[in-house]
């Protein structure tokens, strides 16, 4: 199957079904008759990678091609299946080792996270295939949160110049994202982020900002405002820990601040949900102090795999931490969001505090259990 030229301008389904066939080798019947044979049965030099919860299994009905032509002198075919994966088949060039097979699951993809998808990864670049309703494209650090973008070529063919890739161990001083905005054509033209985390498709970024005074709930945004920008900074590497899972998109919700003892300024508390193309979600709940650099990293006091916290279906949360004040003393600090109207700590430690912050003096060590009772009733132990 090949979606026309223009179609993505002329329809209510924005997603990789609206993707019309490009690349130089897109009339090549050879090659393309050589990808559909190894994903139908992968010879034995085919390596095959699939991210999690996804298949790899023939195609049930005839495939969409999306691209085929050469990458880094590679040639690589790209086919959209069912709505369900995207399925990229590489052969080396001449002399190089054997061909690649990769899966990955796409269904319900819609404006963001079916904007983009790896065409090429070589060392620490990686190229873009970028979908038609594109218009712009630069690139950034979330490292260097007041840094402007800079612009990033993109081929007629839709694949970008190359971009640093995250390292995947040792210092981290730099995460790139592309920014990308969307045509008026489909009126949605807005920017937003997505970074790339070892899959096809890379990962949208979004921020919730903080509860405002009697205001209503507030509804995740694209992360391109300075706020948010200022937040990712500082949580950034913690995506190292969410490497080849299958995200689709990572959302920072900042859902409490503090205002920490000893007349100390403000701490901010976020949780940064990841949700997988397969459904489960993943939770870092992490404790922002006030640091001289703004990239200092959060420090991550919680970690819940296979959770609704912290999405539309798990809108409560409480959590906690030891604090060191700079006078020497150590405390339990918790903080829940906005419907958290009493904290209560038991344990060696005993406190409560109306209201959705806690602070109690106790040991480093202090075994202390949290509880919050909500507004409209309920209770709610901390995540850990």
């Amino acid at each position: 199957l090949r979606t026309a030229a223009e179609q993505w301008a002329d329809t209510s389904r924005i997603d990789f079904t609206a993707w019309p066939v490009r690349g130089d080798r897109r009339g090549d019947d050879e090659l393309l008759g050589r990808a559909l044979r190894a994903w139908a049965e992968p010879p034995g030099n085919v390596r095959v990678s699939t991210t999690p919860g996804t298949v790899g299994v023939p195609p049930a009905q005839p495939p969409r091609l999306l691209f085929a032509g050469e990458v880094d002198g590679a040639a690589v075919v790209l086919f959209h299946d069912g709505g369900v994966r995207i399925v990229r088949y590489a052969e080396p060039p001449a002399g190089g080792d054997g061909a690649t097979l990769d899966f990955a699951r796409t269904d319900d993809a819609d404006v963001t996270t079916g904007a983009a998808v790896v065409v090429s990864r070589t060392g620490e670049k990686a190229r873009f295939l970028l979908a038609p309703w594109i218009s712009e494209t630069t690139t950034r650090d979330l490292l260097a949160p007041d840094t402007p973008g800079r612009p990033l070529e993109v081929g007629p063919d839709g694949i970008t110049a190359p971009v640093g890739r995250p390292a995947a161990g040792g210092a981290c001083d730099a995460w790139p994202v592309l920014q990308l905005r969307s045509s008026e054509r489909i009126v949605e033209k807005h920017a937003f982020l997505v970074t790339d985390l070892g899959d096809l498709a890379p990962a949208h970024l979004t921020y919730t900002p903080k509860p405002g005074g009697g205001a209503p709930a507030r509804q995740p945004r694209e992360a391109t405002g300075p706020e948010a920008l200022l937040a990712w900074a500082r949580t950034a590497c913690s995506l190292r820990a969410l490497s080849g899972s299958g995200v689709r998109a990572v959302n920072n919700w900042a859902f409490a601040e503090q205002r920490l003892p000893e007349g100390e300024a403000s701490a901010e508390w976020l949780c940064t949900r990841a949700d997988t193309w397969r459904g489960p979600g993943r939770v870092l709940v992490q404790f922002l102090q006030p640091a001289a650099s703004p990239t200092a990293p959060a420090a991550v006091v919680a970690d819940r795999n296979d959770t609704a916290l912290c999405s539309r279906f798990g809108q409560h949360i409480l959590a906690g931490t030891h604090w060191k004040a700079a006078s020497g003393r150590w405390y339990v600090l918790a903080a829940g969001s906005r419907a958290v109207n009493r904290i209560e700590a038991t344990g060696q430690v005993r406190g409560a505090a109306g209201g959705p912050t806690l602070a109690v003096r106790a040991p480093r060590d202090a075994s202390v259990e949290l509880t919050a009772k909500l507004r409209e009733g309920g209770t709610l132990a901390a995540v850990r």
